[in-house]
C-alpha cells in the first residue's frame, strides 16, 4: 500500500507510531480519538499501512496499543478496542486505555469490556502456566547438571541444555504482566461492589502466578550465575587455547624461519632480496603480535575482575607469552639491523668499486697534456681520487668492523637453547671484501706513484722547453741589444778598451745563455727518452737557438774585430799626437802616419760594411745616424793626425833650403 494513495486519510493522523518501544522492544501505536466522530474504516485503513511499515522481526515481538478516550465517547474506545481484538489480535500484545472523564458512569459498558478482557486474560494464564513450567524443569535440569563433579556430564550438558527452549526474561516479563493484571481487575471489581465479582478460578490464579515467579526467579538466578561461571571457563579456556597456539607458533615455525635466514648477502642486490623476505617474516609475525596484543588486554581485563583461584593460571599465561613474544621481537629487531648493516657494508663496497674503477680507467688511458698547467690540473684530480678512495676504505673497514659486531654477538635464534649458527662465512666474505678493496686500493697507489713521477717529469719537460724557448728569446734580444744600441767606439784608446771589456762581459752573458738553454735542451731529450716520446725542442727549439748563437757570435765578432781595431787607431794616433815635437828624429820614418792613416780608413770602411750572416741575410749596427756619429770621431783623430803629419814634414822642407 502507498502512502500517495491514502494521504488524506494519513494526514488526520488517527493512529501513528511514535518510535518508542516497551519492555518487549515491541512498538507503541498510539490511537488518539478526539470528539468528532472517528470513522472506523479509516482508521482501519490507517492501521493496515502503520501495521505494514515494521519488519516481520518486530512484528513478531507485537505492538503495544495506547488507546487515548480521554476526549471520546466510551462507546467509540469500546469499539477500537473490540476492532483491534478482531481484526489484528496476532499484532496485538497489549492494550492500554487511557480512560474518559466519565468512565465511572458507564456500569453497563464497563462490565462488557471486561468480559472481553476475560476471555484474553485466561488464555495469557494458560500460556504463562505452561511456559513457566517446562522453563523450570529445562533450568533445574541445567543447573543441577552444573553441580556434579563429572567433566563429561558437565560437557554434555553444556552441549544439550545450555540453551532453554524460550527466553526466561520474556516469560517472566508475561507473568509479571498478568500478576499486576489480575491484582488490578480484582481491586477494581472490589470497588465496584455489585457490578462484578471475581470468578473462583481467579482467584486461586494470583497466588499461583506468583509461586511460579518466585520459583522462576530463583532457577533464573541459579541458571545466570551458571552462565557466568561457564563463561568465564570458557573465555579462559580459549585464552589458553589462543596462547599455546601463538606459543606454538612463534617456538616452531617463527622460530625455524628466522634459524634458516642467517646469511647477509654478497651484494646490494642479495640483501635487499634478504631484506624483503625478511620483511615477509616480520609480516607472518606481526599478525601473531597482533593476537598477542589483544590477548593481553583480554587477560588484563580478566586480571581486574577475575577471582582468587584464576589469578595465578591467569598471570602465568600471560608470562609465558609475554616472554615468549619479547624474545622473538628481539630476534626480528636483531636480524634486522644485521641486515641493514650488511647492506650499508654493501654499498660502501660498491661505491669503493666504482671509485677505484673510475681511478684505474683514469690510470690507464695514456696522458697527451697541452702544457704543464693541464698537468698539474690532472695531477690535482689524481691526487682527489685517490684522497677520496682513502676516505672510501676507511668508510669500509668501518662498516666492516661494525657488521663483524654484531655476528660476534649474534644471540641464539632459539629460546634458551644454544644453536650454533655457522657464520664463518659471513665473517670470511666480509673480510674478504676488505682485503681486496685494499689489495686493489695498494695497486692503484702503486700505479699513482708511477703516473706522479711521470707527470712530473713532464712538468719538467715542459719547464724545459718553456725555459730553453725563453733562452732562446733573451738570446735574440741579447742579439738585438748588441746590433742597436752597442755601435760607439770610444773617443780615446781607453775608453774603447772600457768599451771592449763590457762586451767581453756582455758576451759572457750571452755565452752563459746559450750554455743554459743547450742544457735544457739536453734535458729534455733525456726527458723524452724517460717518457718515451718526441719533444719539439729538436725540431724547433735547438735550430733556433744554434741560428740565433751563431748570428750572435758572428755579431759579435764583428764588434769586437771593429772595437780592437779602434784601440790599435786610438792608441797610434795619441802616441803620434802626444809625441814632443822637440825630438823631430822618431819621425824619420812617415810610415806610422801612413799606417794609422790605413787604420783609419780601414775603420770606416768597416763601418758601412753590414753583418752577413750564413742564411744570407745582412745586419747593420744601429742606424745610419749613429754609424755616421761613429765615423765622424775617426775622420776629426785622422785630420789631427794629418795636420800632425803636416806639421813634421814642414821642418823638413826648410832644412835643404837652409
Amino acid at each position: 500500500m502507498e502512502a500517495s494513495v491514502i494521504l488524506p486519510i494519513l494526514k488526520k493522523k488517527l493512529a501513528f507510531l511514535s518510535g518508542g518501544k516497551d519492555r518487549r522492544s515491541g512498538l507503541i501505536l498510539t490511537i488518539p480519538l478526539c470528539l468528532e466522530q472517528t470513522s472506523m474504516d479509516e482508521l482501519s485503513v490507517t492501521l493496515d499501512y502503520l501495521l505494514s511499515i515494521p519488519s516481520e522481526k518486530c512484528k513478531a515481538r507485537g505492538f503495544t496499543v495506547i488507546v487515548d478516550g480521554r476526549k471520546s465517547q466510551w462507546n467509540v474506545v469500546k469499539t477500537v478496542v473490540l476492532m483491534l481484538q478482531n481484526v489484528v489480535p496476532a499484532e496485538v500484545s497489549l492494550v492500554c486505555v487511557v480512560k474518559p472523564d466519565e468512565f465511572w458512569d458507564k456500569k453497563v459498558t464497563h462490565f462488557c469490556f471486561w468480559k472481553e478482557k476475560d476471555r484474553l486474560g485466561f488464555e495469557v494464564f494458560e500460556k504463562f502456566t505452561k511456559e513457566s513450567t517446562s522453563l523450570l524443569d529445562e533450568l533445574a535440569l541445567i543447573n543441577n547438571g552444573s553441580d556434579k563433579g563429572n567433566q563429561q556430564e558437565k560437557d554434555r550438558s553444556i552441549d544439550l541444555n545450555f540453551l532453554p527452549s524460550v527466553d526466561p526474561e520474556t516469560v517472566l516479563q508475561t507473568g509479571h504482566e498478568l500478576l499486576s493484571e489480575l491484582q488490578q481487575r480484582r481491586f477494581n471489581g472490589s470497588d465496584g461492589g455489585v457490578s462484578w465479582s471475581p470468578m473462583d478460578d481467579e482467584l486461586l490464579a494470583q497466588p499461583q502466578v506468583m509461586k511460579l515467579l518466585d520459583s522462576l526467579r530463583e532457577q533464573y538466578t541459579r541458571y545466570q550465575e551458571v552462565c557466568r561461571q561457564r563463561s568465564k571457563r570458557t573465555q579462559l579456556e580459549e585464552i589458553q587455547q589462543k596462547v599455546m597456539q601463538v606459543v606454538n607458533w612463534l617456538e616452531g615455525p617463527g622460530s625455524e624461519q628466522l634459524r634458516t635466514q642467517w646469511g647477509i648477502g654478497d651484494s646490494i642486490r642479495a640483501s635487499q632480496a634478504l631484506q624483503q623476505k625478511h620483511e615477509e617474516i616480520e609480516s607472518q609475525h606481526s599478525e601473531w603480535f597482533a593476537v598477542y596484543v589483544e590477548l593481553n588486554q583480554q587477560i588484563a581485563a580478566l586480571l581486574n575482575a577475575g577471582d582468587e583461584e584464576d589469578l595465578v593460571e591467569l598471570k602465568a599465561l600471560q608470562q609465558q607469552l609475554s616472554d615468549v613474544c619479547y624474545r622473538q621481537a628481539s630476534q626480528l629487531e636483531f636480524r634486522q639491523n644485521l641486515l641493514q648493516a650488511a647492506l650499508e657494508f654493501h654499498s660502501v663496497a660498491q661505491d669503493l668499486s666504482q671509485q677505484l674503477d673510475g681511478l684505474l680507467g683514469m690510470l690507464c688511458v695514456d696522458v697527451a697534456p697541452a702544457d704543464g698547467a693541464s698537468i698539474q690540473q690532472t695531477l690535482k684530480l689524481l691526487e682527489e681520487k685517490l684522497k677520496s678512495v682513502d676516505l672510501g676504505l676507511q668508510g669500509l673497514r668501518e662498516k666492516g668492523q661494525s657488521l663483524l659486531d654484531q655476528i660476534s654477538n649474534q644471540a641464539s635464534w632459539a629460546y634458551g637453547k644454544d644453536v650454533t649458527i655457522e657464520n664463518k662465512e659471513n665473517v670470511d666474505h666480509i673480510q674478504g671484501v676488505m682485503e681486496d678493496m685494499q689489495l686493489r686500493k695498494q695497486r692503484c697507489e702503486d700505479m699513482v706513484d708511477v703516473r706522479r713521477l711521470k707527470m712530473l717529469q713532464m712538468v719538467q719537460l715542459f719547464k724545459c722547453e718553456e725555459d730553453a724557448a725563453q733562452a732562446v728569446e733573451w738570446l735574440s734580444e741579447l742579439l738585438d741589444a748588441l746590433l742597436k744600441t752597442h755601435i760607439r767606439l770610444g773617443d780615446d784608446a781607453q775608453e774603447t778598451k772600457v768599451l771592449l771589456e763590457k762586451h767581453r762581459k756582455f758576451v759572457d752573458v750571452a755565452q752563459s745563455t746559450y750554455d743554459y738553454g743547450r742544457q735544457l735542451l739536453q734535458a729534455t731529450v733525456v726527458l723524452c727518452q724517460s717518457l718515451r716520446c718526441t719533444s719539439r725542442s729538436s725540431g724547433d727549439t735547438l735550430p733556433r737557438l744554434n741560428r740565433v748563437w751563431k748570428q750572435f757570435t758572428l755579431t759579435s765578432e764583428e764588434r769586437v774585430q771593429r772595437l780592437e781595431t779602434a784601440v790599435a787607431f786610438h792608441s797610434s794616433a795619441e802616441k803620434i799626437l802626444q809625441e814632443c815635437p822637440e825630438q823631430p828624429e822618431a819621425f824619420n820614418e812617415m810610415d806610422q802616419f801612413d799606417e794609422i792613416e790605413a787604420v783609419g780608413k780601414s775603420l770606416l770602411d768597416r763601418l758601412t760594411v753590414p753583418v752577413v750572416y750564413p742564411d744570407g741575410s745582412e745586419q747593420y749596427f744601429g742606424s745610419p745616424s749613429d754609424m755616421a756619429s761613429a765615423a765622424e770621431h775617426i775622420r776629426e783623430k785622422m785630420k789631427l793626425v794629418s795636420l800632425k803629419k803636416q806639421q813634421l814634414r814642414q821642418p823638413e822642407a826648410t832644412t835643404p833650403e837652409s
